[in-house]
């Protein structure tokens, strides 16, 4: 299938490893111009290094998404790069279990990474969006079924809230607004953090396709929902999870 994204432009945020990383390789083999966005230069640089290997361009662009004036510095930086966003991906983010008696201090971090920066990045860029009447905006959130306490959940849920809202209110400009949920992705933390005995036998408890997957997989459907193909898709929320979800809908 032709997705129809050569000459598109995307920013890809969180994007020097995991999914990020994936969605920026896979956007720009597609033939679309790709700004990757993250703090850590060193694997900005190499990403860049290894599309330039491949025959692709990926343009790095270093931003700490949690200093001030974050959002619109990356709005600007980018558009200094490509002249105009067609496509953006918000990816940045990370996981925040709490405890009961966490101080608001801790909640207001993980809000602030996990939700109000999707927000600010988008309203940023969405006024050359809709002028040029086209845009994609692909929102990579978080399960809806946590085992405990965790500020991200409640963060990627407003996401989700926001984003249905969204949708409704820019749909006319030829905007899309979708959510992809992530279940169990290879990446950097997950090898950290769950040895491979305990990913073994969850695999094969928990996810009916039987393993873990890797961002590749979520990076498909990030290309096809950002794509001209997927015009009549806004306000969703598709799950990749190899059917880790027990509900329903």
């Amino acid at each position: 299938m032709d997705l129809q994204l050569k000459s598109k432009t995307a920013v890809v945020s969180g994007a020097s490893i995991g999914i990020g990383r994936a969605v920026a390789k896979a956007l720009a083999h597609e033939g679309v111009r790709v700004v990757a966005v993250a703090r850590r230069q060193d694997l900005l640089e190499q990403l860049a290094q290894e599309a330039k290997a491949e025959g692709v361009e990926i343009i790095p662009i270093v931003q700490d998404i949690m200093q001030p004036d974050a959002a619109q510095q990356l709005a600007e930086a980018a558009l200094g790069k490509l002249g105009h966003v067609d496509i953006l991906v918000n990816n940045a983010g990370g996981s925040r279990p709490l405890p009961v008696d966490a101080p608001d201090s801790a909640w207001d971090e993980a809000m602030q990474l996990n939700f109000t920066r999707y927000r600010q990045v988008t309203h940023a860029l969405l006024p050359q969006m809709i002028k040029r009447e086209w845009g994609r905006i692909v929102n990579v959130t978080g399960k809806s079924e946590p085992e405990g306490l965790n500020a991200a959940f409640a963060a990627k849920a407003a996401v989700h809230a926001w984003a249905k809202g969204l949708s409704r209110e820019i749909g006319e400009h030829g905007i899309t607004v979708n959510c992809i949920p992530p279940g169990r992705i290879m990446s950097e933390q997950i090898r950290r953090n769950y040895p491979e005995d305990y990913r073994k036998r969850f695999a094969e408890e928990e996810i009916p396709v039987g393993y873990w997957g890797e961002p590749e997989d979520l990076a498909a459907l990030v290309v096809f929902l950002a794509s001209p193909v997927a015009r009549y898709i806004t306000g969703a929320v598709i799950p990749v999870d190899g059917g880790l979800r027990r509900y329903q809908f």
